[in-house]
């Protein structure tokens, strides 16, 4: 964040303020031939109807699965308030249980909502996650009435008292999303509020690229993606030129490794971050985390590579389980601690 745009701001109302689709997840462990039968794109987010989520939960039936609150934006979010500072999150979801459990989990961890989250007829969105082996995971969103998040659900009065801004590149699929987030960015920059966005998923660069670049306009602070993403945005196969063309839009950019770490680019020049060694079982949400940790590395005064090597403890702490967040508040704060020694 300059300083020119900043001074004399008042302390932030909250640390963060994100915006993105409100998932609930069904989580299911399953083998390769299960998603070859039914066409699924390994290792990436696809977009369906409910009549194929309903096929695939048939056909789920008799396995045992876990339901937890999802969504990239506000696994972040919730990233960012249980290592100890403070989110707002905007989304839309049905006045349905599902919407009441994922309002209630954001709100038993302490995030705040826009007022008319919850106030829809409809379906809640959800997201199928099929986890392979490798733990690899396969996402099979439906998006219900997320697919109508729009300008109604931005609370430009906590915007403009937040620290930074948090945008998922999932909204770029959506033209009501779209529309919201391109306003949410220039509100962003209207109010000097420092904004970041996350490519989200190669799926999201090869399809909706115009979307993504109307999304990132001129440039944001923070550009989060991960390897597949950098390399399908510069449409090369060799990360240092897509490096130069990312540091074109984000003035610091964290693209993640998977198990080799993270690389940092800021200030002109880019850095690898190791990652740390573990055995991974679910690879769903590590992004999401690596993102709060380093938006909360930079928050508390961490340099650059320091966040991104934060944002990789956090995500190997986060495939060691099943699911895309730690289980409790209490989580994020022992991973605080634990860092301290790293």
């Amino acid at each position: 964040m300059s300083a020119d745009r900043t001074a004399g701001r008042s302390p932030p109302i909250y640390d963060v303020y994100g915006v993105g689709n409100a998932l609930v997840d069904m989580e299911y462990r399953v083998d390769d031939t299960f998603l070859a039968r039914h066409d699924i794109a390994k290792g990436h987010m696809t977009l369906v109807e409910e009549a194929f989520l309903n096929r695939l939960k048939d056909d789920l039936s008799e396995r045992p699965h876990e339901r937890m609150s999802g969504g990239s934006a506000a696994n972040t979010v919730m990233a960012i308030q249980g290592f100890g500072g403070s989110a707002l999150y905007s989304c839309k979801v049905a006045s349905d249980d599902v919407g009441r459990h994922f309002l209630d989990d954001l709100a038993s961890a302490g995030v705040a909502t826009n007022a008319n989250a919850g106030t829809s007829d409809g379906l809640t969105g959800r997201c199928i996650v099929l986890v392979t082996d490798d733990a690899e995971r396969s996402m099979n969103t439906f998006l219900g009435v997320s697919r109508s998040l729009g300008i109604a659900e931005i609370d430009e009065a906590a915007l403009a008292g937040a620290g930074s801004l948090y945008i998922e590149g999932y909204l770029s699929a959506q033209p009501p999303g779209l529309t919201a987030a391109v306003r949410t960015r220039q509100l962003a920059d209207e109010f000097a509020v420092p904004a970041a966005v996350s490519l989200s998923d190669p799926s999201m660069v090869t399809f909706f690229r115009d979307e993504l670049e109307r999304l990132l306009g001129n440039g944001v602070h923070w550009l989060f993606c991960n390897e597949e993403e950098a390399l399908t945005w510069a449409g090369t196969d060799r990360l240092d030129l897509a490096i130069a063309e990312l540091k074109d839009i984000g003035r610091a950019c964290f693209i993640t490794l998977g198990s080799r770490g993270s690389i940092s680019v800021a200030n002109g020049s880019s850095r690898e971050v190791a990652g740390f060694a573990v055995e991974a079982i679910d690879t769903t949400g590590a992004g999401d985390i690596y993102a709060g940790a380093c938006l909360h590395g930079l928050r508390v005064g961490m340099a650059e590579p320091q966040a991104a090597r934060f944002g990789n403890y956090a995500a190997a702490a986060l495939v060691r389980q099943y699911g895309a967040r730690l289980r409790t508040t209490a989580d994020y704060r022992q991973l605080v601690e634990a860092f301290k020694g790293h």
